[in-house]
């Protein structure tokens, strides 16, 4: 394996982390207005993922780096591609962290509800845009011979991109209900578990679709076949676990747990059919098969690569172990409102 593979594959991997982590921020990010009805629930949604947020982010940056650093002309083709979009997801990443911190600098009602939207916006365009944007890697762009891109704006919003997108914030989402329901209490927890049942259906049908489309597009050998079937295995599992184990009591139920990491591995899980169906290509030009931009033809001097090898190994070890501390130290639930007790129903006469 050369160490252009390696780095696809490290490529890939910092991505599929960065949805399986960010993946939930979103969808709490998303759903707590939902969740919460009233400013003190919508503050115990925000808590479960305030410690964590900000460094589940930082694996986008990574992603990024690690595209630059090992294949400059993907790097550069893909986010010259993707120059409005990425404005547009810059904004949206901006506003929701600026939500975080700002929410609660006034007790105001206006001041918090403002914020409040923000959140939730920039939560559902950001999965939303960088969905269409990897879904757009497999489906092909119009890539001249000098890896310039020739279409417009429009052009990037392909079905299937468009499909990716849907399908990931949706799984986002599902998922975002999942953590709620692990890291919540009371009346929080309780629609979170409602809202995680009701997900279940659409996400695990659009992740059904998104397997079919990309096998139908692609017509991938055993490897891509068993990457596509992964999520659509763990979506199918985590459909039959939605709702089960529920308990509002201090300590995590299993059947949550369970329902959670399915959910994590149908997010990654399809992140990681996406590359592994895209390989050997990192970037599929629809203007000529030859302008397409492979792993070997797009990856920086051997030398380079050697020595951010070394770097890796040595580095992401470290920060895996910090973020596994730092999600071990913030483990405990949540304390939000008591849900209402249940109403008897007296039979009639």
């Amino acid at each position: 394996m050369t160490l252009s593979i390696v780095w696809f594959v490290v490529v890939a991997f910092f991505w599929t982390g960065f949805f399986v982590l960010e993946g939930f921020d979103f969808g709490v990010g998303a759903l707590h207005k939902i969740v919460g009805r009233t400013d003190v629930e919508r503050r115990v949604a925000i808590n479960t993922i305030g410690p964590v947020w900000d460094g589940n982010e930082v694996w986008l940056i990574v992603a990024g780096a690690a595209m630059f650093a090992a294949f400059p002309p993907w790097y550069a083709t893909w986010f010259s591609a993707l120059y409005l979009a990425l404005w547009l997801l810059l904004a949206a990443l901006i506003i929701r962290g600026v939500s975080f911190e700002f929410r609660g600098k006034f007790d105001s009602p206006a001041w918090r509800s403002t914020w409040s939207w923000t959140l939730t916006i920039g939560s559902v365009l950001a999965p939303l845009l960088i969905g269409v944007g990897l879904g757009d890697l497999l489906v092909g762009l119009p890539i001249d011979a000098d890896g310039n891109y020739t279409g417009t704006f429009l052009g990037l919003l392909t079905p299937y991109g468009l499909w990716v997108g849907i399908t990931l914030l949706a799984l986002c989402l599902w998922h975002g209900a999942t953590f709620l329901s692990i890291r919540s209490t009371g009346i929080v927890l309780q629609r979170a578990e409602s809202l995680q049942r009701r997900l279940s259906i659409p996400a695990a049908l659009l992740v059904i679709v998104f397997a079919i489309w990309t096998y139908l597009m692609v017509r991938p050998g055993a490897g891509g076949i068993i990457a596509l079937a992964i999520p659509v295995l763990a979506v199918l599992v985590a459909f039959a676990l939605a709702g089960a184990g529920r308990d509002t009591g201090p300590d995590r139920s299993p059947g949550a747990g369970r329902t959670f990491a399915a959910t994590a591995v149908a997010v990654g899980g399809t992140i990681a059919a996406i590359f592994a169906n895209l390989y050997p290509a990192v970037m599929i030009s629809t203007t000529d098969d030859a302008y397409t931009l492979t792993v070997e033809n797009s990856s920086a001097s051997s030398y380079s690569l050697t020595v951010m090898t070394i770097v890796a190994a040595v580095m992401v070890p470290l920060v895996l172990a910090y973020q596994g501390w730092t999600y071990w130290v913030f483990r405990a639930r949540v304390k939000g409102p008591a849900a209402p007790p249940a109403v008897e129903q007296t039979p009639a006469g």
